[in-house]
C-alpha cells in the first residue's frame, strides 16, 4: 500500500514536472504568448513624436508602430531575394523589410535616404558598387544610416523607460522594432521577421539579444 501510494506521488510528481518544462519551452518559443503589459503598467509616459513627416495627422513615432504592425499584419513570408523595384511586391520579406516599410508608410523612404547617404559618403559604408534597390535592405548599411541620421539612445533592456514602441533597435545581422507591449519586467517585446518557422512576430525575445543600436526617428 505504501510502495502504490509512493509510486502514484512519484508519477504525479513527475508529471507537474514535465508539464512546467512544456509550458517553460512553449513560452520560451512564443507558441504560448507571455502575457504583455503596456507602459502605463510601470508608469512610464507614452512618447509622441513632434514631428508628422507624411503630415497625416499622426505623429512619426506612432505612425512607424502602426505602419510596422500593419505590415506584419500581412503575413510576409520569410525570403530573401532581389527586388527590381527595391521593396518586396510578393508577400515575402525581411528583417529590413519590417522597418522600410514601417519608416516608409510613415514618410521616409529608407531606399532613396540610404542610397543618397551611401553615395554622398562611400568611406562610412562597406558598399562596393552602390545599388539602391538592395543596399536598404542590408542591416550592416541600415546600422550606419540609423547612427548617423536618427537618435541613438540606451542599449541596455534593463533601462525600461528609455525604450518607446517605434524605435529601431539593431543587432549583430539582425533588426527590429521596438513593441508599444512589455513583459513583467518591463522590458518591451520585439515586432520583427527573422525565419521561415517564426511562431509570432511580436515575441518577448529582447532580453535574448545584444543590442548594438537602439534609435528613434523623431
Amino acid at each position: 500500500m505504501v510502495t502504490e501510494y509512493s509510486n502514484r506521488l512519484w508519477l504525479a510528481s513527475a508529471l507537474t514536472s514535465l508539464a512546467v518544462l512544456i509550458l517553460g519551452l512553449l513560452y520560451s518559443f512564443n507558441i504560448i504568448p507571455h502575457r504583455q503589459y503596456t507602459n502605463a503598467d510601470f508608469g512610464i509616459p507614452d512618447y509622441h513624436s513632434a514631428l508628422d513627416k507624411d503630415a497625416d495627422g499622426i505623429d512619426d513615432q506612432s505612425d512607424i508602430l502602426a505602419s510596422a504592425r500593419a505590415y506584419l499584419e500581412t503575413k510576409p513570408k520569410y525570403q530573401s531575394i532581389y527586388y527590381a523595384g527595391g521593396y518586396p511586391d510578393d508577400e515575402h520579406g525581411v528583417c529590413t523589410d519590417v522597418v522600410a516599410f514601417a519608416l516608409r508608410d510613415a514618410g521616409y523612404d529608407l531606399m532613396s535616404l540610404v542610397d543618397a547617404d551611401i553615395r554622398a559618403n562611400p568611406a562610412l559604408y562597406d558598399v562596393e558598387t552602390p545599388d539602391a534597390n538592395i543596399d536598404f535592405r542590408r542591416v550592416k548599411n541600415l546600422e550606419v544610416w540609423f547612427r548617423r541620421h536618427a537618435k541613438s539612445l540606451t542599449t541596455d533592456v534593463r533601462d525600461i523607460t528609455e525604450w518607446q514602441g517605434g524605435d529601431i533597435v539593431v543587432f549583430k545581422d539582425h533588426i527590429g522594432l521596438v513593441s508599444d507591449k512589455r513583459n513583467k519586467n518591463g522590458v518591451p517585446f520585439l515586432l520583427h521577421h527573422y525565419s521561415p518557422v517564426q511562431a509570432s512576430y511580436e515575441e518577448d525575445v529582447l532580453e535574448n539579444y545584444r543590442v548594438l543600436g537602439h534609435y528613434r526617428i523623431s
